[in-house]
């Protein structure tokens, strides 16, 4: 079903002038009830292949620059953020099973985490908190945040990459396939595959 060109003109103004993406509820906030999924279905279409494109991120949408042309965008000067390894396959952890607790993700680690590596991750907008486990002393657990998916690009996390692909790019060293098997037996309730997904600079720094 085609929306109504006002109603569709309302979400493309609101989502241009966005400082962050928005759910559809509140989209419908600034425009009122009407025809929002199929708007948005509709200016997705019309900028598909533009040099700006609306995607969705879990269930936020935004406009956002063409992937292909990101590179005009780019300051000359960038600012470089290390993650450690500690900090990787925390993330990574967390992206493929959440909501997980510090004791989950220090089991499939196989060794114990600073409080750092989590604060790293949550002061990127990463990684938040996720309530708490209903078990004897309610453990805080944690979650990827909407940042996480724009980030890396990704529309959910069912987009993560699997152990099959990371081997294949050759983004796996040995300590990862070390955690190969835990990252599985974890995961395999979800049916996700498991592995760091991230490609980003490290250092050999384990916390």
């Amino acid at each position: 079903m085609t929306p109504p060109d006002d109603v569709e003109r309302a979400v493309e103004a609101v989502l241009f002038a966005a400082a962050e993406p928005l759910t559809i509820d509140a989209i419908r906030g600034h425009v009122g009830d009407g025809a929002i999924r199929d708007a948005l279905d509709a200016l997705a279409a019309r900028y598909a292949g533009r040099g700006v494109e609306l995607v969705r991120r879990g269930d936020r949408w935004q406009f956002q620059t063409a992937g292909d042309l990101a590179h005009l965008l780019r300051r000359d000067r960038e600012e470089a953020r290390k993650l450690s390894r500690a900090g990787i396959e925390t993330l990574a952890i967390i992206a493929y099973h959440e909501p997980v607790t510090r004791a989950e993700i220090e089991a499939i680690r196989g060794v114990q985490i600073s409080k750092g590596t989590l604060d790293v991750l949550m002061e990127a907008s990463w990684v938040r908190p996720a309530g708490r486990r209903e078990v004897p002393g309610r453990p805080l657990t944690y979650a990827t945040t909407p940042g996480f998916l724009t980030h890396f690009g990704l529309a959910s996390r069912r987009d993560l990459p699997g152990i099959d692909d990371l081997r294949a790019a050759g983004l796996l060293d040995p300590v990862d396939m070390a955690m190969e098997d835990e990252l599985n037996a974890a995961g395999d309730d979800e049916g996700d595959n498991d592995a760091p997904a991230l490609v980003v600079e490290t250092d050999d720094e384990h916390a």
